[in-house]
């Protein structure tokens, strides 16, 4: 598991080597309020009003606040449910609306998020809000470490797929912004989100890092339309088995 200071020096590597717009976020659940970082923003205490998840997923990767969101914090349903902070409603009607992963109701008080440069804990899941080039570029890497299992859901609440499924199962999980995180906390229309378990940072680093070394990562990947474009030594192995030009 990487340190305290490996998880900040990853989100300037992040950062640099990605160009993200926004902050990664470092995520802890709360048990109790002892695991509240000193400075802390606690929205209904501090600031006299409630938000919604997203707004405070919002304001660590924009503002690069840390903010704690306690039950008494928020003012949307799903993450009262999803973080087992409220009992979930058994209501024929509301069926459709509650049908999504949960923690255990009472395990924790509430939810913490920081920027991950500035994490004064270590994160149980480290979200990046990037766009899909940024995301290929850190999906690419997975695809060579064979065991590794790279989950998915596109549907809302997004606040419960991006930090409960990825706590139960330890696997990465790609998630898209739901009409909430778009309406109220101004996610971009181009924005797609990553979820990563804190025990894979390691790995996943490793990953972007190497792409790095070899030319072929976010940074390097220009768009053009070359013909007769320069191929891998492979291409040109395959082409000749085949019979077909492996010059220009």
């Amino acid at each position: 598991m990487p340190s305290l200071t490996d998880f900040q020096r990853y989100a300037g590597e992040l950062e640099k080597t990605l160009h993200l717009r926004t902050s990664p976020i470092a995520v802890k659940m709360l048990r109790t309020e002892a695991d509240i970082p000193e400075g802390a923003i606690r929205p209904k205490r501090d600031r006299g009003h409630h938000i919604a998840q997203c707004q405070a997923f919002a304001l660590t990767r924009r503002n690069r606040e840390t903010i704690a969101m306690l039950t008494e914090d928020n003012w949307c349903f799903a993450p009262l449910i999803a973080y087992g902070l409220v009992d979930k409603p058994d209501d024929p009607e509301l069926a459709l609306f509650v049908d999504f992963p949960r923690l255990e109701r009472g395990k924790y008080i509430g939810i913490c998020t920081a920027p991950l440069g500035t994490t004064p804990y270590l994160p149980e899941v480290v979200m990046i809000y990037s766009n899909t080039a940024q995301l290929r570029s850190m999906l690419y890497p997975l695809h060579f470490q064979k065991k590794t299992k790279v989950d998915s859901c596109f549907f809302p609440p997004a606040c419960a797929y991006q930090v409960v499924s990825v706590l139960d199962s330890g696997n990465y999980m790609v998630t898209l912004p739901d009409p909430g995180d778009y309406m109220r906390a101004m996610a971009g229309e181009d924005e797609i989100i990553l979820s990563v378990p804190a025990a894979k940072m390691e790995e996943f680093m490793t990953g972007l890092q190497r792409l790095e070394e070899m030319h072929v990562g976010y940074l390097d990947s220009h768009m053009m339309m070359p013909a007769d474009f320069e191929r891998p030594e492979f291409y040109q192995m395959l082409f000749k088995r085949w019979g077909l030009d492996t010059e220009k």
